[in-house]
């Protein structure tokens, strides 16, 4: 049986354009509060905005070399550029017309107002006239177009005015102009009068702009802004240069070619034509947009709204249980197993497990990998001060990690001058699983304690990415993790892993075996049931594995975020195979691998999506759920999800994501059950919320200015 036709599988960048109006679809939904919907249509720009800066930059390059091959869905580079060109100009259409037709009437309803000039009190515009005088002007530069001065160069994803001016006195000697509107002060401006009455920096910028043109008259404004290519290329011939490599490409990467040209829809044809010809982009690069670019600026208006907490979803408390407060982290994990699930619970004791290593006495060497923190992360300090206290304190911090490259150089640099040893990596893999080992002197020897989780190990985006991570002191267990430890810091080969899995490679061949192990219960006449929850499906070996498995009989069971290049529907293909999207309040980012096991069920978390870099090209890590309770409570979790009708979208054989049909089904929000058990836990457990993370609600996900974006290209899977 062939599983690899063409006809069998999704372009995966077609797949994440369709992933992108799922999220988009939020923004429409009615049933969300509405300054929500908001926040998912701002959502939607950066996810597309990255899109453009990494995937279809790499495909243009591509082009560029004339590379030909086909992807497993039969099209070629140039091939997908065109239909990417098509789907994310009809994106922009609704994108604009689902903030102009629906949201901003609605905040008008609610009397919030996004106001233009003409539409300002005499008050207001004094306000707007001194605040361009006294704050803006001094820091605009306009920047001229002649033969004497070249057009300046464009700053990715920097928001700019185009002017078409002329001397006074003669309107046929016209001259171009632009003016980078500063980033430095916040693009939503507050009104004076009315409370909730806001007008974006451009429009004042545009106002006033004439008086930067002495004896010019100002005779056409407009925005414009590029995204340009971002796509790291790091050269790994020596891992001792890494960082200079890193810090070298990061300086360049601003300048990489236009992926993207948005102007304003008031831009004359005459003055597209010639940015587009400036900027070297091509009219499939245009886009044309019919309200205020780069619709990330949603986010800050939501944010300087005031009075309306009844339009944000509810804030909620996460579970951080008493005992953690009364008892020794390391005792707790020493009883039992403990099972993670985030943001519902918090993940303060994921800190408070670095923190207390640093200062107990007892404690002779902690090891961590980090691909992502925060701009202040806690764990980053209490490494040092464990490094000072005199552990053995050795971090991998992954430098290549998109987007928060320079970032993480920093966090580097830091530890190693509090005196942690710090790798940077293996060359050409990026290291992308986590993972934390402290190794203790106590009573009866020496004791290692682990932590092993599905996403990253910072602090500010656990509190809306669900997560799931386990504390163990598994013997065997802590075992391998010295072994990963070894073969990342020196030249350790393990022949072998007792309990865990790790990639490149070791991933794919465990799944392969258990699936082949599924094909055979179920070929024997025997019940065979896989479950898997994961952002991304786009390998094309595992997907040929899964339509072998549905061939047999094995009953699969997906729940995936993202990109799925996997078709449901086909006869004698995929007709045992169900596909789920949940995309809702936070950004689903747990890896559930489940397989029934002949009766006796195995499941398993991972760092690892099923994608080729993944599987092939990272260090990943998959471990079993091993303690009954424990192993239960990750089914139940999966159950919940997989049994969603508010916010599960199911892949249809058509290729498309339809919302699943309730009738004669209980109304179930899966992440809103969790939310409320979370609070019920807290209750019952008479337990208050942790000072520094009690209240979670819904924050946008890490973007390439360094803001939060949750629901999108997720820089974690890059």
């Amino acid at each position: 049986m062939n599983y690899q036709k063409e006809s069998y599988y999704t372009n995966r960048e077609l797949s994440w354009l369709d992933f992108n109006y799922r999220v988009l679809d939020e923004a429409r939904d009615k049933d969300n509060p509405l300054l929500e919907r908001v926040r998912f249509l701002g959502i939607t720009q950066s996810n597309l905005d990255e899109f453009f800066t990494v995937r279809v930059a790499s495909l243009r390059k591509l082009v560029s070399v004339n590379y030909t091959k086909t992807d497993p869905a039969g099209l070629t580079p140039a091939d997908q550029v065109a239909a990417i060109s098509d789907q994310a100009h009809e994106m922009v259409k609704r994108q604009y017309n689902t903030l102009n037709r629906s949201l901003l009437p609605l905040l008008e309803q609610h009397d919030i107002k996004l106001l233009s000039m003409a539409e300002l009190t005499e008050e207001q515009h004094e306000f707007v006239k001194n605040y361009f005088d006294d704050e803006l002007y001094p820091a605009l530069t306009p920047m001229a177009d002649d033969s004497s001065r070249p057009f300046p160069f464009i700053g990715n994803n920097t928001l700019n005015i185009a002017l078409r001016i002329y001397k006074n006195g003669n309107k046929k000697d016209r001259k171009f102009a632009t003016v980078q509107v500063p980033d430095v002060f916040p693009r939503v401006v507050i009104l004076p009068g009315a409370e909730n009455r806001f007008i974006l920096i451009e429009d004042i910028i545009k106002a006033f702009v004439g008086s930067l043109f002495i004896n010019y008259t100002v005779k056409e404004t407009s925005a414009y802004r590029v995204i340009r290519d971002l796509d790291l290329d790091v050269a790994e011939e020596d891992t001792s240069d890494l960082l200079k490599e890193v810090q070298k490409q990061l300086k360049m990467r601003e300048h990489g070619k236009v992926m993207r040209l948005e102007v304003e829809k008031s831009m004359s044809k005459h003055q597209r034509t010639r940015l587009a010809r400036a900027l070297g982009t091509t009219e499939s690069s245009l886009y044309v947009v019919n309200g205020p670019l780069d619709l990330t600026f949603l986010s800050k208006l939501v944010k300087s709204i005031t009075g309306h907490d009844d339009l944000n979803y509810p804030k909620y408390h996460a579970y951080y249980p008493a005992v953690y407060r009364e008892k020794s982290i390391f005792d707790l994990i020493k009883d039992h197993d403990i099972l993670m699930q985030y943001p519902y619970d918090d993940f303060q004791p994921v800190v408070d497990f670095i923190h207390e290593a640093a200062e107990d006495k007892n404690v002779l060497a902690i090891k961590m990998t980090l691909y992502r923190v925060s701009a202040d992360s806690p764990i980053i300090k209490y490494l040092g001060q464990a490094a000072q206290n005199g552990k053995q304190v050795t971090v991998l911090v992954e430098v290549k990690a998109r987007f928060d490259e320079e970032n993480n150089v920093h966090w580097a640099k830091k530890l190693e001058e509090m005196g942690c040893h710090v790798i940077y990596g293996l060359i050409g893999l990026k290291t992308h699983c986590k993972l934390a080992l402290v190794v203790r002197r106590e009573n009866e020897g020496i004791k290692r304690y682990m932590h092993m989780g599905t996403g990253n190990y910072n602090d500010v985006t656990a509190h809306f990415y669900t997560d799931m991570g386990l504390f163990t002191a598994d013997t065997d267990m802590g075992i391998d993790a010295s072994n990963i430890f070894n073969m990342l810091s020196g030249y350790s080969e393990p022949p072998y892993f007792h309990k865990l899995h790790i990639s490149p490679d070791g991933i794919r061949d465990f799944i392969n075996e258990k699936l082949d192990a599924e094909i055979a219960v179920a070929k024997a006449g025997r019940p065979a049931l896989v479950k898997m929850k994961m952002n991304s499906l786009s390998d094309p070996q595992i997907i040929s594995k899964l339509y072998e498995a549905s061939h047999a009989g094995v009953k699969i069971q997906l729940i995936i975020r993202g990109i799925c290049c996997l078709r449901t529907g086909i006869k004698g293909i995929s007709d045992n195979i169900e596909v789920h999207s949940i995309i809702g309040r936070l950004l689903e980012h747990s890896r559930i691998y489940y397989f029934s096991n002949d009766g006796e069920p195995q499941i398993y978390l991972s760092s690892a999506d099923m994608m080729t870099r993944n599987l092939n090209r990272r260090v990943e890590l998959l471990f079993p759920l091993l303690q009954p309770e424990i192993s239960d409570r990750a089914i139940t979790i999966f159950e919940t999800m997989w049994h969603d009708t508010v916010k599960t979208r199911i892949l249809q054989a058509d290729n498309s994501f339809q919302k699943c049909d309730r009738r004669g089904l209980p109304t179930l929000d899966s992440q809103a059950a969790f939310i409320a058990g979370a609070e019920k836990r807290v209750a019952g457990d008479h337990a208050t919320p942790t000072p520094k993370s009690s209240a979670h609600q819904f924050i946008p996900m890490m973007s390439p200015k360094n803001e939060p974006n949750p629901l999108g290209n997720d820089g974690d899977e890059q």
